[in-house]
This record gives C-alpha cells, sequence and structure tokens, in this order.
C-alpha cells in the first residue's frame, strides 16, 4: 500500500509547489495557489471473512485564484481521481476531488 506520504510528493509535484497541506488547523496561514486534503474513507474489499485489501479515499481540494485553473485540471488526470464538486469563497476558487490511493 501506498503512503499518505507518498501522495503528498505527487500532490507537491502537481501543484509546482510545497504549498499542500494534510488536515490543517485553523491557525495555518495558507499560500495560494494550494492543496489541502485529508482522509475521507476506507474501501475495503474480503476474501475468507477478511479484509483483503483496502484502499484510502482522500478529499482533494485545489484553491486557485483562477477560476480555470491548471492545477485542478492535472489532479483530474490522475488515477483513481473523481471530481465532486466546486465553489467560490473570498474570491478563491474550490475544486474537490475524491481520491483512492
Amino acid at each position: 500500500m501506498a503512503s499518505r506520504l507518498d501522495l503528498h510528493e505527487i500532490l507537491c509535484e502537481n501543484l509546482g509547489s510545497r504549498n499542500v497541506y494534510y488536515q490543517p488547523p485553523e491557525s495555518v496561514k495558507m499560500k495560494y495557489p494550494a492543496i489541502v486534503y485529508g482522509l475521507s474513507d476506507m474501501k475495503n474489499d474480503f476474501a475468507n471473512d477478511e479484509v483483503y485489501t483496502q484502499k484510502r479515499a482522500y478529499q482533494i481540494t485545489v484553491i486557485d485564484e483562477d477560476p480555470d485553473s491548471l492545477i485542478a485540471e492535472k489532479i483530474s488526470f490522475l488515477q483513481t481521481c473523481r471530481f465532486a464538486s466546486s465553489f467560490q469563497t473570498d474570491n478563491l476558487n474550490h475544486f474537490v476531488f475524491k481520491l483512492y490511493y
């Protein structure tokens, strides 16, 4: 199973900076564009009444001033990534994805 830190590095690569935050507390001052992500689900596959494989699902939010964010487009191409929604807050565009990793 791949680690969360591997996912963190993939997100940093796609963003092109280290402005990637895992479940940040409200006290963290973020720099934009940014990616915020956190664990949202675990998917278990069973065999012989035991967990055979497990994948973790992460909610990934790309936050960008650009409503046509190329960063969001890059994230959408990650394997097992699905677009969930988008919204705007404080003149920042938020693109929400779900990724099993």
